[in-house]
């Protein structure tokens, strides 16, 4: 199957969403009813600074949260909070005061006030009537407006009630900030999550599209560590501690084989993260080679992972030859919800 198809179904009686690009699954999203959503917003309550650390514990109505940079707070004070990632086990869930209502064509950014048009927007034209829609739509106050690049050429009824939408979903959420602890939104599912932020010409509905697109024996793939990259292999595992990526070439040990093995691993390495829903620190220990290769590989790491969603953070090399990065945590690990771990 040739092209961009979002397959919609359940997965052990969670919804899902698989994104298949010729045929290969691209990107995996998998509810989880029992951890918050990112993109959830509560009304929360500040409780205990954490001295060195620089941030705050706050109370939620089913349990805490722990918010960076928290300065100038003082326990017992309300405010409104967005969860941004998912917590480790035992850990509180991280969240933001900067809140943001994201949809489709619209981002709405309360205390950010300003118009503005994505920069992949290119056509002087297509942004003028863009910021002429946005202008007529969007209500003078504190709030601001990001219009996203799937703007572009789209039906402006369609740009004008998701702006809506959001402008008023953000004037309902601000409103409603005294109070005890309390959910005022839901984060975004797997199905509106691939409706908002993947674009394809073909959508599967109907029930039982994963197991008729091939989308059940690419996740069954994932459950096993090692992944065959035509020049080698890569070997993905987990500890309570960090990621560990370990690159082999096989039998073939020369300098050749090794910078074609790691080469593959770096173009392969952020689709199996993403698949596998890791995060965190991640350790790669990539198949030897000379010190004259490293600047090659890295620009091929950085190209690879410029187009992934996941904000990640190269870090770079260690003292033994390892390469290091660090990766938000925005979703379950696919071995949790799949009950392998």
């Amino acid at each position: 199957m040739k092209g961009r198809t979002i397959v919609l179904d359940h997965l052990n009686g969670r919804e899902a969403a698989a994104l298949l690009v010729d045929g290969r699954l691209d990107d995996l999203l998998i509810d989880e009813d029992a951890a918050p959503r990112p993109g959830a917003i509560y009304r929360a309550v500040t409780d205990r600074g954490m001295k060195g650390q620089g941030g705050m514990m706050l109370r939620l109505p089913d349990g805490t949260a722990w918010l960076r940079n928290a300065t100038g707070l003082k326990s017992g004070e309300t405010m409104l909070v967005q969860v941004t990632g998912v917590a480790e086990g035992g850990k509180a869930v991280p969240v933001t005061d900067r809140l943001l209502f994201k949809s489709r064509f619209a981002i709405v950014t309360p205390g950010a006030p300003g118009i503005n048009v994505s920069r992949q927007i290119r056509s002087d034209e297509e942004r003028e009537r863009l910021l002429a829609l946005a202008h007529e739509t969007m209500e003078e106050g504190p709030n601001g407006l990001i219009l996203r690049s799937a703007c572009e050429g789209a039906a402006e009824d369609e740009v004008a009630e998701d702006i809506a939408a959001m402008r008023d979903l953000a004037e309902k959420v601000l409103a409603d900030a005294v109070g005890q602890p309390e959910k005022l939104t839901d984060g975004d599912g797997p199905h509106l999550l691939a409706w908002r932020e993947w674009d394809a010409p073909m959508v599967v509905t109907k029930p039982g599209g994963f197991a008729r697109e091939g989308v059940l024996d690419q996740i069954d793939a994932l459950r096993r560590p090692v992944v065959d990259l035509g020049e080698g292999t890569m070997v993905v595992e987990t500890t309570r501690a960090l990621v560990a990526v370990d690159v082999n070439t096989g039998g073939d040990t020369s300098p050749a084989a090794a910078l074609k093995a790691n080469m593959a691993a770096a173009r392969a390495l952020p689709r199996q993260l993403r698949l596998r829903g890791l995060g965190g620190q991640v350790v790669v220990d990539f198949a030897g080679m000379s010190k004259a290769h490293r600047k090659p590989l890295e620009q091929s790491i950085r190209d690879s992972f410029r187009s992934d969603p996941i904000e990640t953070s190269l870090v770079g090399w260690t003292a033994m030859g390892l390469f290091e990065l660090s990766r938000k945590r925005e979703r379950i690990p696919l071995a949790h919800l799949l009950g392998d771990a």
